[in-house]
Order: C-alpha cells, then structure tokens, then sequence
C-alpha cells in the first residue's frame, strides 16, 4: 500500500439536523490525546490484521444509525474487517492477575457525530462467552460467539472463525511484509487506522465511548488465503472478492474510557 498520500480536504459531512454543513469540520488529530479521569478497563491488542474495501454510500447507509453521517476518505466509504487477539484485558478495579484473554474480529466502518470522527461495528466476534456477555450487555455491541484459532508457523498466519449460533465462518492466511513508517495525517492508512472514538446504540440512545492508545506501529502484509461470510452476516451481500487494502500492526496497549451520552 502506498503510504505517501497527499493531504486531501476531507469531503462535506452528511447534513446535521440544526448544524449547517458549511460549520463543521472533522477534527482528525485531537481524539488521540488521552481524556482525563480514569479510564474503565484496560486491554492490550495484538496481531492485528487490518482488511479493507472501498464500498458504496448506498449500501452502508441503510446499516448505520440515521444520526451518523458516513465517513468518507477521497468521496469514498470504507468497510474494514479486524483480526486480532485480545490480551490482558481487565475492569480498572481489577488486579492484573485477574486478567483474560480472547481472540476477536469486527466488522467495521467509518462514521462521525457532527465532526467527532470514529468508529460504528456492524458485527463483532470473539471466542470468550463471557466477553461477549458482558459487551452486549453493558454496551449494546453486537458480539457473537464463535470458535475461533489464530495460529503461525513457517512465516504464515492463519485465522480461523466459525460463529456458533449460525453457519458464518471466516478464514485468512497472510504473511507479513516490509515494516512502514508511522502513517501520517490526510493518508488513507491514517484515516483506517487511527480511530479513537466508537459509536453505538444503548438503551434506544446515541453512545460513544472514547479508546486512548499510541499510533498504531505498522507492515505490510500478503494475502495466501482468503474467504469470509462476516460481510453478508453483517448485511453487505453484494460486497466480494478478496480485500485490496491489507494492514499488519504488532499492537498497541489500550485504556478504555466509559460510555457516555453522543
């Protein structure tokens, strides 16, 4: 992938019942700096493959809360799948020791509330009933328990996923390639991959809830292997073929900050 994108003015925002469209502006750079207070939990993400296609407006639409405008990059939406493992991941109020550990994959795209960019799931799953509880209960995120192997030898990478309560299964294998440079503001890579805010649904009300990491350290990496129901379980029927856009990052450690009020 090419990282030298030029700076490009971000396209106009979907209309904002009250705000003029010509008032707001997507601030890109200020959700990475930590909130003050306390965060809720902690977790460390690792492995994490990054898979993405440039998708229409039309299809994402119907998908997304009315309230959320769509987060385009050049005119252009993005789906994103996220394959990683999920490791020391605790409530603050939790000792270390007390920690879990899971595998997980979203399904993702791109979104802002009148100019907060971040982060709306179509789906998520993990391998942790007890992730999956507590997700969906505390936060509305729509998880789903699958069996789940992320598993490396011989300089390959295979990740396999098959949700339990349908026939949905998922399976990449990937090597990894040159190590890149951090991705700088106005590309796409840091348009993908720096997201700090998520959106959703809780309780019939708009939530976000904020993230706080370092940038995302980054390679490149090499599809050998390739097939994948998430994206028609999550409602794109019509979206197929391998993904043109593919991202390693070793991983990031990350506190987690409460869900509030959009």
């Amino acid at each position: 992938m090419n990282r030298h994108h030029p700076p490009v003015e971000m396209p106009p925002p979907d209309p904002v019942a009250g705000v003029p469209v010509a008032q707001l502006q997507i601030d890109r750079l200020s959700p990475s700096i930590r909130p003050a207070g306390k965060p809720r939990g902690y977790q460390s993400w690792r492995s994490l493959l990054f898979l993405h296609w440039p998708v229409s407006c039309d299809q994402l639409r119907r998908l997304v809360p009315e309230e959320l405008s769509l987060d385009l990059y050049q005119d252009t939406a993005y789906l994103g799948i996220v394959l990683f493992g999920m490791q020391d991941v605790r409530h603050r109020s939790c000792p270390p020791f007390l920690s879990f550990n899971f595998l997980e994959a979203n399904v993702r795209t791109y979104v802002h509330y009148r100019g907060n960019p971040g982060i709306y799931f179509l789906s998520l799953d993990a391998n942790s009933r007890l992730a999956v509880w507590g997700a969906r209960t505390a936060w509305s995120l729509p998880y789903h328990h699958s069996r789940m192997e992320m598993r490396s030898g011989n300089e390959e990478t295979v990740f396999d996923i098959r949700r339990s309560s349908s026939s949905a299964f998922h399976r990449t294998r990937y090597r990894l390639g040159a190590v890149l440079p951090p991705s700088e503001p106005g590309t796409l890579e840091h348009f993908l991959l720096e997201r700090y805010w998520l959106f959703v649904r809780h309780r019939g009300r708009l939530c976000k809830a904020q993230v706080h990491h370092h940038p995302y350290p980054s390679q490149e990496a090499h599809l050998l292997e390739f097939e994948d129901q998430l994206r028609a379980s999550a409602g794109l029927h019509e979206l197929h073929g391998d993904p043109p856009l593919v991202l390693f990052s070793e991983g990031v450690d990350t506190e987690v900050f409460g869900l509030q009020l959009a």
